[in-house]
């Protein structure tokens, strides 16, 4: 019924693993057809009814199904739908015969790809299948490139020179070529984000989805149906079924944001998953497996909340195989210069913008502590180039160093900074109405970094 073609491989090229083709039929010469034509390109499952299809279909990944529309113990357009209620991304295709053709066109309405009229040619099947994976990896992708435009990166390139920025750039050249997972640490604002992008574009997974998960900005409640999707009906409001971040970001990378932010239960889910690298959609016992490389970020001290009980150690140390941990700005003050020319070079547009810093706007911005560290510089550098007209910005159009000469003339440097410091901050509580969450974001830093540095600076709202 059909015969062997000479055909190119279909691997696919892009990851170099094949694809799962389910073939659902009960005439076992199809079924064995089937098989001989596609095993050399795919890896090939067999299902004689309805009922085995399901079972198959709940404990292995499909990419595309071969359904038969007759079968003893259920019809085809029932199992159609069923399947389909169970991953709606798997791509299904039809086998009919010609005076069933009417019946195909009514499954393609209910969502399967295709059809294919026995007795079938070689290279149309795999023509349509072909076409069906291509539609499969799009739908991913499309899923993939939603998320990336709902985040805004403001740069790309990672600047410094500083001996500890070099170090972190020798690591990520390293580690890059691992499918180890890692941990990077550091203060807000300091670039972690930068670090497991860098670590992504180095690595041999550089043309496959890089997703992003702010553990901190996710409710709990809602946590396991972003990692790990869900299925249409699987709680109120679930009206479709839906892909997790993981499965969106198989065969690539997924950076876990905030990893400290997970309750203890999610952290369990999670440890099982970075082990088995399989899990199953909420409301669904549909097993997923997948190839993730994980990153983990971030800026509290993880082992101090293993000794308060507040995160699992066995998780620590399945994250903690490449741990990276980033300088605070302050520490590599010799950096600031360089990332002042960088952002204003960056965020100059518009009728003559700024062209540079001032040599002493330059010196006290590279004596400030920035508590929000590259992030809060950022911020700053981006006020200014567009606010200011002039080809120089000079201090006294720095709104956090407006405070008068008269006022900081004896002070040490450090001192005069702090002075400014606590003016800028002062001022920015001021005009959001000492609304700590929105200074905290104008300021580039945490709520908590804020609340602390308020306590130092002897500022109480």
């Amino acid at each position: 019924m059909i015969k062997k073609t000479k055909q190119g491989s279909l691997v696919m090229a892009e990851t170099g693993k094949r694809a799962t083709i389910l073939v659902v039929d009960d005439e076992k010469g199809v079924r064995q057809s089937f098989h001989m034509v596609l095993q050399d390109e795919f890896e090939v499952l067999l299902a004689e009814t309805g009922n085995e299809a399901i079972d198959i279909f709940s404990k292995n990944p499909v990419d595309v199904i071969l359904l038969d529309i007759l079968l003893p113990d259920v019809n085809g357009i029932e199992l159609l739908v069923r399947l389909k209620d169970v991953d709606p991304n798997t791509e299904i295709i039809m086998i009919t015969a010609v005076k069933e053709i009417r019946t195909a066109v009514k499954a393609i309405k209910q969502g399967a790809y295709e059809y294919i009229v026995k007795p079938f040619n070689v290279d149309e099947v795999i023509t349509v299948i072909r076409r069906a994976l291509e539609k499969h990896a799009l739908v991913k992708e499309v899923a993939y490139l939603k998320g990336e435009l709902e985040r805004v990166q403001s740069f790309e390139e990672m600047v410094g020179n500083d001996k500890m920025m070099v170090k972190i750039f020798d690591l990520i050249s390293t580690i890059s070529q691992s499918d180890g997972t890692v941990l990077i640490q550091g203060e807000s604002g300091t670039g972690k984000e930068l670090v497991a992008r860098a670590i992504h574009r180095r690595s041999p997974r550089k043309d496959q989805p890089f997703v992003v998960i702010n553990c901190a900005a996710i409710p709990a409640t809602l946590m396991e149906s972003e990692l790990f999707g869900h299925t249409k009906g699987a709680f109120t409001g679930a009206v479709h079924t839906t892909m997790g971040k993981l499965e969106i970001a198989h065969r690539g990378t997924i950076l876990l944001d905030d990893i400290d932010s997970l309750d203890i239960n999610m952290q369990g889910n999670l440890l099982r998953v970075i082990q088995e690298r399989e899990f199953e959609r909420l409301g669904s016992t549909k097993v997923i497996r997948v190839d993730v490389r994980f990153i983990a970020a971030s800026n509290k001290d993880l082992e101090e909340l293993i000794a308060k009980g507040e995160f699992r150690e066995d998780l620590f140390y399945r994250l903690n195989v490449f741990p990276t941990v980033l300088p605070p700005l302050r520490e590599r003050r010799g950096d600031i210069p360089s990332l002042l020319n960088h952002f204003l070079g960056h965020f100059s547009k518009g009728d003559n913008p700024p062209q540079r810093f001032s040599p002493e706007a330059v010196k006290v911005l590279t004596q400030y502590d920035w508590p929000g560290n590259v992030r809060e510089l950022e911020n700053l550098v981006q006020r200014l180039a567009t606010l200011c007209k002039g080809p120089v910005i000079h201090l006294r159009d720095i709104p956090m160093f407006t405070v008068t000469r008269t006022e900081i003339k004896d002070m040490p440097l450090r001192q005069a900074v702090k002075a400014f410091e606590r003016h800028y901050i002062a001022s920015i509580l001021e005009s959001v109405n000492y609304n700590k969450n929105q200074a905290a974001e104008i300021l580039g830093v945490h709520r908590n970094t804020l609340s602390t540095k308020l306590g130092d600076l002897g500022i109480k709202p």
